[in-house]
């Protein structure tokens, strides 16, 4: 019996590749990888990956064979170029012009607002645009949020409360977009930052597949410290939420519509919202699983399913809510160790320590000995992640607190460098 043949597409390796290629080997699934490596060797790390260019989506889709049984992808380009792949083969998966609209954060407000869903008063401003202190605030109201349209997790979004503020973080910004490397994968159509309504409220993340045009919520986050700027830089997630039934309905029900208006219809979503007095409110909807390490805070099933498993049960046309994705733990979390300053990464002490604190079952120290970090809103990497279960969301979210207080983080200082 021919084995059924599956797509990954990632811009670098790491935990979840290896994730789904230890699932694929449990179902007895044949798993090719597509990511961003060298093109002039053959097959440098003997995997037999396809190399592909994220800054050439058409040609690389094109490239891409033999044909598959099922496409999946970890991050934003690679689900750009899955969605592609998926169309010239006949696949399910969201259309590629969904997943564009995602990625570009001005589309996918005009989207949300045809839809009638909560969208705050916006606008975009040429990246180029040297008049940031004239008839560029002209339209600005505070405070507001400033981001770019094409990057992710929070890299680059700055909230003004004033005219100040606001020119300072538009050159910021414009600073952080003109480094070559993220140059080299923004579309020269995007150089645009975006200027939106500051939405007050507590933020939140739905995990979910969309099946034929509908939504399958896996898991409801909270998002228990507060994201109120300047900056905005994530920690902590734990499931199942605190909030009353009736807001956990409004948020699923709210990613849900705003899925449908970006035009997604099969594949993984990973949703970011806010909620206050007037109800929910989409801020991204990603066609993408929850990045990092952050999926090991999910389980599903009488099994202990991984996220990875249950994405590629999908993808190959697998009932998932009769595969088990009822999650399996009574409450869960992961926390993201947030960087806090600029500097070389040295050392990390009292791991042993912080893993010994009830209710936490992993630490992953993912920082690497002199690799350069910096904070929000230009960084984009953490120092690690915790995990941690345990029968309520309360006592996950204190033992993350308290084992994060016990490990000490040492760095060099980053010397600058000049051209």
């Amino acid at each position: 019996m021919t084995k059924r043949r599956v797509l990954l597409a990632a811009s670098k390796l790491g935990y979840q590749t290896h994730a789904f290629d230890e699932a694929a080997a449990r179902l007895g699934v044949e798993l090719l990888l597509a990511t961003d490596r060298c093109h002039l060797l053959d097959d440098p790390w003997r995997d037999r990956a396809i190399a592909v260019k994220f800054d050439r989506l058409e040609a690389s889709a094109a490239s891409v064979e033999p044909r598959f049984d099922a496409v999946i992808a970890v991050g934003d380009r690679p689900a750009e170029l899955v969605s592609r792949v998926a169309g010239r083969q006949g696949l399910r998966f969201h259309p590629p012009a969904a997943v564009e609209a995602s990625r570009n954060k001005f589309l996918a407000r005009e989207r949300f607002a045809a839809a009638g869903l909560l969208t705050p008063r916006y606008f975009r401003r040429a990246l180029d645009d040297e008049r940031v202190d004239g008839a560029a605030l002209e339209r600005a109201e505070f405070p507001c949020v400033l981001k770019p349209l094409g990057l992710s997790a929070s890299r680059g979004v700055i909230r003004a409360n004033d005219a100040v503020e606001f020119a300072a973080a538009f050159r910021r910004i414009r600073r952080l977009l003109d480094d070559p490397d993220i140059r080299r994968l923004h579309d020269p159509a995007d150089r645009f930052i975006q200027i939106e309504e500051y939405i007050p409220g507590r933020e939140f993340a739905v995990e979910g597949l969309m099946r034929g045009g509908r939504l399958q919520a896996l898991a409801l986050f909270d998002k228990p410290d507060p994201l109120e700027g300047p900056f905005f830089e994530e920690t902590i997630y734990v499931t199942p939420s605190r909030e009353p039934a009736a807001v956990q309905e409004a948020l699923i029900d709210t990613a849900g519509r705003a899925a449908q208006a970006l035009g997604f219809t099969d594949g993984p979503v990973h949703a970011e919202l806010r909620y206050n007095e007037r109800g929910a409110w989409p801020l991204e909807i990603a066609a993408r699983p929850i990045g990092g390490l952050c999926a090991r805070a999910l389980r599903f099933g009488a099994g202990a399913m991984p996220l990875e498993e249950l994405i590629l049960r999908h993808a190959l046309g697998e009932d998932t809510a009769a595969a088990g994705a009822e999650l399996t733990d009574a409450a869960s979390g992961v926390m993201m160790i947030p960087i806090g300053r600029r500097g070389v990464f040295r050392s990390v002490d009292g791991v042993d320590d912080a893993r010994a604190t009830p209710f936490v079952t992993d630490i992953e120290i993912t920082a690497k000995e002199g690799q350069l970090f910096e904070p929000l809103p230009e960084g984009a990497s953490y120092l690690g992640f915790i995990f941690a279960r345990g029968e309520g969301p309360a006592e996950v979210e204190r033992a993350l607190r308290a084992a994060h207080a016990r490990l000490r983080f040492s760095f060099h200082d980053a010397l600058p460098v000049s051209r």
